[in-house]
């Protein structure tokens, strides 16, 4: 199993986009930390250079489509499927797809919930990489993997931009992936 907590990119990379990450104190409630990719996404050099990293993890996994988790996954997995050159497959909340979908229930902290990914998206044959903005308890990824792989295409492995390391998402994450790759370019 190749796994990455290790990073993936050079020290300079991972600085840019550490550096347009800010922290949001006590959102959305008093004490949490929000992460905020908003200043990478408005700096253009950043978000090319997020998107050229996970375009070449697209390319090393031999994926042939990207799938982006709603929502902010939509936003950084929707470029890197063009600049890779494959489809992109939006993976959404339950009732927000028109047509057939396929859905995947999973549990969160409190109650639980589920995604949907259109039935014609993905099929036999595609090699799939997930892409999110954060991994936290990792309960959407590890339903996307599940989803995903109902449709009868492959998981190539997940790509997350930010990983909540004392969360310990990974675990569940990895579990799920059973073999394929976790890539995750910022730890805290």
């Amino acid at each position: 199993m190749e796994s990455s907590a290790a990073p993936l990119v050079p020290a300079e990379v991972r600085d840019l986009l550490t550096s347009r990450i800010h922290d949001v104190p006590d959102y959305p409630k008093p004490g949490v930390l929000f992460k905020d990719i908003t200043p990478l996404l408005a700096d253009a050099k950043a978000f090319s250079v997020l998107t050229d990293v996970l375009a070449g993890l697209a390319e090393r996994r031999g994926a042939t489509k990207v799938v982006g988790l709603e929502a902010r996954g939509f936003i950084l997995g929707a470029p890197v499927a063009v600049r890779a050159g494959i489809g992109f497959v939006p993976v959404r909340k339950s009732g927000k797809l028109p047509g057939a979908t396929l859905s995947q229930a999973y549990d969160l902290e409190y109650g639980s919930a589920q995604i949907e990914v259109h039935a014609a998206g993905l099929a036999e044959g595609d090699r799939v990489l997930v892409i999110d903005d954060v991994l936290a308890t990792g309960g959407t990824a590890e339903a996307s993997v599940q989803l995903i792989r109902r449709t009868g295409a492959e998981v190539a492995g997940a790509a997350i931009l930010l990983e909540l390391g004392f969360l310990a998402g990974r675990e569940r994450v990895e579990r799920a992936l059973a073999g394929a790759p976790l890539d995750t370019l910022v730890t805290v």
